[in-house]
This record gives structure tokens, sequence and C-alpha cells, in this order.
């Protein structure tokens, strides 16, 4: 075998970072076996590589024994004798066995061994390039579309769109741009395999970290995250120093920055609401725009029930129980809403109560 072989395993060490040890022990794995398959051969055998002259022989490991009953496991101690007189019964030795075409099956056995290593290596330098990448938006082409997938190009590997982690208002079109949410990075057998979301909420989150310096930088904190994908979506900020308006950043001068997020996502509607540790603040504020009047809270069951004015009920609860069920979804609390005169019947609210308690839910917390 020419030494030209011995050259490009040193090139892929330097070039693709294959251990050169690492390919040479593939080689000599991948030579037996070539050996055992074109000869037909059960025998322990071992291939000795030379670099320096670019050959290789096959060596057999055989036992002496006084009569050969196997002529490939097996070597009779005259024949052992001719070849070192010290040889004795039982002893094991090597015998040369190296087939005449020898040369051209190990060419094969090298190109394959050599061409799944490589693949095996550039599998691997991507998968630990996109495995930091979970939980991150990367932005990529739609390259095609099947009933399960849309695939998308993420510039070294072509990413999976399932049909769940779709949104179900968006219409996808090769060669269309869009930012993904990483959802799995997986190391298979067929090399690494990138599924992403347009859906997750953890979509909605990074675009805000992306849009708003104040989130990057740590100054505002995202809370919590309720989303519908297509259609409604609440976040919760909060900064520790109160000098900071959190909700105010987030949505930016004239609502610019969240417009921003809106128009990535196809008009979803996004509330942003201030976040509180207390239930009852927390509660009324993740159920803007509608404004409340009081809010009872039963902590043993982390539940609470929310009075607002009877002309508020339909927006409270929104269109099909929307607003009340992302609310929930958002404070980790369950939500039942009572109208005011509902309240009254049932003694859970006196006329003489301040019906704006509160009521007061900043315009700025929404934007449609």
């Amino acid at each position: 075998m020419s030494s030209q072989l011995f050259e490009a395993i040193d090139f892929l060490e330097k070039e693709k970072g294959i251990d050169k040890d690492i390919l040479m022990e593939a080689l000599e794995a991948a030579l037996i076996s070539a050996y055992k398959k074109n000869f037909k051969s059960a025998t322990n055998v071992r291939v000795d590589i030379d670099e320096q002259s670019g050959t290789m022989r096959v060596f057999s490991r055989k036992t002496v024994v006084e009569e050969i009953e196997d002529a490939q496991e097996e070597i009779s101690l005259d024949q052992a004798k001719e070849i070192d007189p010290n040889y004795e019964l039982e002893d094991v030795i090597e015998v040369e066995v190296t087939p005449k075409d020898f040369g051209r099956i190990a060419a094969q056995a090298a190109k394959q061994v050599v061409t799944q290593r490589v693949r095996e290596a550039e599998r691997g330098v991507i998968f630990s390039e996109y495995a930091d990448r979970e939980e991150d938006v990367m932005t990529g082409i739609i390259q095609r579309k099947d009933p399960r997938f849309v695939y998308v190009n993420l510039g070294k590997i072509e990413a999976k769109l399932a049909e769940a982690e779709q949104m179900p208002t968006e219409e996808y079109y090769v060669h269309d741009r869009l930012k993904v949410f990483v959802t799995k990075v997986e190391n298979t057998s067929k090399g690494p395999q990138i599924y992403i979301s347009r859906s997750h909420p953890g979509l909605l989150k990074r675009l805000f970290e992306m849009e708003v310096p104040e989130i990057y930088d740590g100054i505002v904190d995202i809370k919590s995250v309720a989303r519908e994908a297509g259609d409604r979506s609440k976040i919760s900020v909060h900064a520790d120093d109160p000098e900071i308006d959190a909700v105010g950043s987030c949505v930016g001068q004239k609502g610019q920055r969240v417009q921003v997020i809106v128009n990535e996502l196809k008009g979803e509607k996004i509330d942003v609401v201030e976040w509180s540790e207390d239930p009852i603040v927390y509660v009324s504020n993740a159920l803007s725009p509608s404004k409340v009047v009081e809010v009872l809270v039963n902590e043993e069951d982390k539940a609470t029930t929310v009075i607002v004015p009877d002309y508020q009920l339909s927006l409270a609860i929104g269109k099909r129980g929307q607003n009340a069920r992302l609310a929930a979804k958002l404070t980790g609390w369950k939500i039942d809403i009572k109208s005011e005169s509902e309240a009254r019947e049932e003694g859970l609210l006196t006329d003489d109560e301040d019906a704006d308690a509160y009521s007061d839910n900043d315009e700025d917390s929404l934007f449609e």
C-alpha cells in the first residue's frame, strides 16, 4: 500500500483533529475484518503496518501440534522447528499469511475507515458546536417541508421543526428566514439531531432578552412567561431598583421594543405585567387589561377569587377563557373570576368597599 495513506492520516490529524492512534487502530481492525471476510478465515490474525515502507503484512497465530487437524489454527512441530528450532509442542507462533492481492483489499478497507472516521469526527464537531445552543434562539432558513417537519438550515446542520412546535397561525415557505428556539440537541447514530420550536415560551423570553438591554444586563428580570403561541402571551417582569420601570423598559418608547417581538411572532399579542411577591397585586396585574376590585386569597390551596366590575367580566375572562387561563399560568395561582354583583350576592363584597382598590393596571402593560 502506498505511503500516501499515512500522509493522508497525518493530514487528517492536523486538519480534522482526529487522533492518529485512533485512526491506526481502526485501520488495523478493518484490515483484519477484511482479511477474514475475503479469505474466509476464522483464525486469530494480526496485521503489521509499516508506515515507513507503506506495507502491511498479515500474521496468523497457530498452535504447534504433533498432528495437524485444522491447518488454519495449527502447525506441525516439524514446520515450526524449520522456523525456529526452539519451538516445542503447544507453543503459539505467528506465521505470515499475507495474500498476494491483499494490497487492493487493504486499500478499499482503508478508504472506508478513513471516510467513516472523518464523518464521525465532523459529526462530533457539529454536535459540540450546537450542544451549547440548547434553549437559545438561532436564525435559520427553511430548506424543505414534509407532513411531519419543517426543516430549517442553521448553517452546518438542518434542524427539525415538528408540527406540534409550529405556530398554528403561521405559514412556512421554503427560503423564508425565521428565528427559532432550540429545544434539544442529540448525538444519535445518524449524527447530531437538533429540534427547534416556534411555539415554546422560551422563544418569547429569549426575544425579550435580545431586544431589551435592561433584561440582557440583568437590571430587569423575567419572572414568568405564559404563552398560547400565535394568539396571546403574558410575561411578568421585575426590577430590584424601584426607580427602574420594568414594564416600561420592555414595552419601549411608544411600544417600539415590544413591537419588534410582535412582528417576529407574526402579530401575537403580548401583555407585559409587573411581577409582585404579593399574590393580590400579582394576580391583579396578570389579569390586565381588565380592572380588578378585590382579590381574595386562599394560601392553602394556592387559589384566588378575583372580583371585577360587571362590565369588565368578559374582558377579565377573555375570549374562550384565554385571559384568565394565561394569568393562572403566569402566576401559578388558581383564579376564579366573579363579577361585583355576583360577589355581593354571595356575600364576598359589601357596597361600601372601594370598587377601585386594585383596579389601576398600567396601560403600558398591554400591547395589542
